[in-house]
């Protein structure tokens, strides 16, 4: 959801694009918050980037006590960041996180914490007080069996409180909320599954997907995102895992309602139904993690492997093709984006 702030300044003569009246002296400018935060398994510290203007990038980084970290989330309600900390294995949020000012490089404490109850946690989806955490390590011991867990927390106060655990038989890495339906890449794979209805699933049990599609032209998917404004889901491409420079890309499906929901179960969506950016222009050889701006058209990548690790920023992409990132910045081994509008 976006929402613009929006501040008064008095007439300047100078501003070509309002006039003054005896009776109104002031003028209203629209002023875009976006704020792009990252999480990365170098140092664990929460790297936050002000897009708003992409040709004027300013950052902050809020160190914090873990040593490596995924997924993240911000919370404004509460001014809360939020990141699954792979040192800790838990949900750690940083509080008094208040955007009404630029953000400035600071020491942080996580205030809101939980049981560590996790192996290998990746990404973080959200839905109102749910956290929903999706953890790769190996549940049965079998690494020819594919499996993962889902550990669904509810914030109750200062606490992660832990409510139940989702056995899966796929290989897990990103995931994110559709309305009540729950997204997830099947890692080392090409495949999209969803949860129809997640959250109603209430105990601890083994659940199977509602529906699996293979995403065609994809080696192995990582990270998405959905932007609801524009209907758009973005996957990313990390290629061959032994190639982290210059293999990876990410797939653009627009219209991706009616394209996942006419693709049957087990089917195949053609990749002349998607968009791919990929080359060695793009810089992308590990694209871990995405993030989608629909009101401007960018995507925000954060890149593991080119180079040590990257965050990147690409528009114009509706053609796809070897791109140029409108953005680059260096970030060790980075993990997670999260794009935060208002």
């Amino acid at each position: 959801m976006k929402t613009v702030k929006k501040v008064s300044i008095a007439c300047i003569a100078a501003l070509s694009f309002a006039s003054c009246s005896n009776n109104d002296n002031e003028v209203e400018l629209d002023l875009a918050t976006k704020i792009l935060f990252t999480s990365n398994n170098e140092d664990g510290n929460v790297n936050t980037f002000n897009v708003g203007d992409i040709n004027s990038v300013t950052r902050a980084t809020l160190n914090t006590s873990v040593t490596a970290a995924d997924g993240i989330y911000y919370d404004s309600d509460d001014d809360l960041v939020v990141q699954a900390s792979r040192s800790t294995f838990g949900l750690e949020g940083y509080t008094g996180i208040s955007l009404d000012a630029p953000l400035v490089s600071v020491n942080v404490t996580a205030s809101v914490v939980g049981t560590t109850d996790m192996s290998s946690p990746r990404e973080v989806a959200v839905s109102n007080d749910f956290y929903v955490v999706a953890d790769n390590a190996d549940v049965d011991g079998n690494a020819d069996t594919p499996d993962g867990r889902l550990f669904v927390y509810v914030k109750e106060g200062n606490r992660f409180n832990l409510r139940n655990t989702i056995t899966t038989n796929i290989k897990l890495w990103g995931i994110i909320f559709v309305g009540n339906d729950l997204y997830a890449v099947a890692d080392a794979t090409n495949k999209l599954a969803v949860y129809n209805n997640f959250l109603s699933n209430t105990s601890t049990t083994t659940l199977e997907a509602s529906k699996t599609i293979v995403a065609e032209g994809i080696v192995r998917t990582h990270g998405l995102t959905y932007d609801a404004m524009t209907d758009t889901m973005i996957l990313t491409d990390i290629g061959a895992a032994s190639n982290g420079q210059d293999d990876g890309g990410f797939h653009v499906i627009s219209n991706f309602s009616s394209k996942f929901r006419n693709t049957a179960n087990g089917a195949t969506l053609a990749v002349s139904e998607q968009t791919r950016v990929s080359g060695s222009n793009t810089m992308m050889g590990n694209p871990v993690d995405v993030a989608f701006d629909g009101e401007t058209g960018t995507v925000f990548i954060a890149e593991a492997g080119n180079n040590g690790g990257r965050i990147l920023a690409f528009n114009n992409i509706n053609s796809g093709g070897n791109l140029t990132p409108v953005y680059n910045a260096s970030l060790a081994k980075a993990s997670a984006v999260y794009l935060h509008k208002e």
